[in-house]
């Protein structure tokens, strides 16, 4: 890494560590495992230094990419492994694994060996085999990334139960912003082996902390403008997220219709800018355009992100009476 990670993991909260491929994310979680040495610096695991701690005494358990299951072993052998491992007596393995399986939906299939499962079920499986050791803290490593999109979706939504459930400090890596939004208390945003901001999901969506942080979060991402509209509000660039710009006769800015994202309940239109840009921007369902059909657009007031040279935020102008600085033409 590049730059010193200063960082602090809230008791019983799901923390998410998102970023680009490269960023950092994974190499942290591995270096709190104790599957990558430190070279400097403390890791504090409830107020004790565990840097030189071997993984298995760190009282951490981790759920793989890949599901890491004994494919010859059913599934009842695989969640008691790690107890047999410790030489627990077989009565309380046999009672934690049925406790395990109960909690994850599992039970049926104890006797099957993992070949005879689906994907969600194998995960499942994995994530059980931590459980059962009953851990201080989860670590995930984009555990979701086999899979289809909708057993995701439905696997982000056990996952957090799970958590919220079970009470237990978690940390989850992934490189999709949306899971990290519909998962976390607490997101930690990585780029460049570098810590780039770090809040709740609400908070980092609402003030980016930099331009980088404003275009990865958020889907669709967010509009960006430079030219004299920055100039006019003081920046150097300026941000619109799709939800503030809106298509609207009495709007000032024109823009040529590219493509129209139809999604259900909305909508999103992609434009062309006279001054070149590309922007998004979100309707309604029922947009009666077509490819190459003028529109004009509107800035909602107070939603404009202001970045300076370096790309990192501003904090918002204070208007002068009576005036409004969102109408501007691009």
């Amino acid at each position: 890494m590049t730059d010193a990670i200063d960082l602090v993991i809230p008791d019983g909260a799901f923390t998410v560590f998102v970023g680009p491929s490269g960023c950092g994310k994974t190499t942290l979680l591995r270096l709190i495992a104790g599957l990558e040495d430190i070279d400097s610096g403390r890791l504090l695991i409830d107020g004790v230094d565990a840097a030189q701690t071997s993984p298995a005494a760190r009282g951490l358990a981790m759920v793989f990419q890949s599901y890491a299951l004994y494919p010859h072993m059913t599934v009842r052998a695989n969640l008691g492994f790690a107890l047999k491992v410790a030489r627990r007596p077989r009565a309380e393995i046999a009672e934690r694994t049925e406790q395990v399986a109960e909690m994850l939906n599992l039970t049926p299939f104890l006797d099957r060996r993992p070949g005879a499962l689906s994907g969600g079920q194998r995960q499942r499986v994995a994530i059980g085999r931590a459980l059962v050791r009953e851990p201080k803290a989860f670590l995930f490593d984009e555990p979701l990334s086999n899979l289809d999109a909708e057993l995701r979706a439905q696997m982000r939504i056990e996952i957090r139960r799970l958590q919220q459930q079970l009470g237990i400090t978690a940390i989850y890596v992934t490189h999709d912003q949306a899971e990290a939004m519909t998962m976390a208390d607490r997101i930690v945003v990585f780029r460049d082996g570098r810590v780039e901001q770090a809040g709740s999901p609400g908070e980092i969506y609402r003030n980016p902390a930099s331009r980088f942080v404003a275009g990865f979060i958020g889907s669709p991402r967010m509009n960006f403008l430079g030219g004299a509209i920055a100039a006019k509000h003081g920046a150097v660039t300026i941000g619109v997220r799709p939800e503030h710009l809106a298509i609207d006769p009495a709007g000032t800015i024109s823009a040529a219709v590219q493509a129209i994202e139809y999604l259900g309940s909305d909508s999103f239109v992609h434009l062309g800018a006279q001054s070149g840009e590309t922007l998004i921007a979100r309707g309604v369902p029922d947009l009666d355009f077509r490819s190459g059909d003028t529109v004009q657009l509107r800035i909602a007031p107070g939603a404009v992100h202001r970045f300076d040279a370096d790309d990192r935020a501003m904090p918002a102008p204070a208007p002068a009476p009576g005036a409004n600085i969102f109408e501007e033409t691009v």
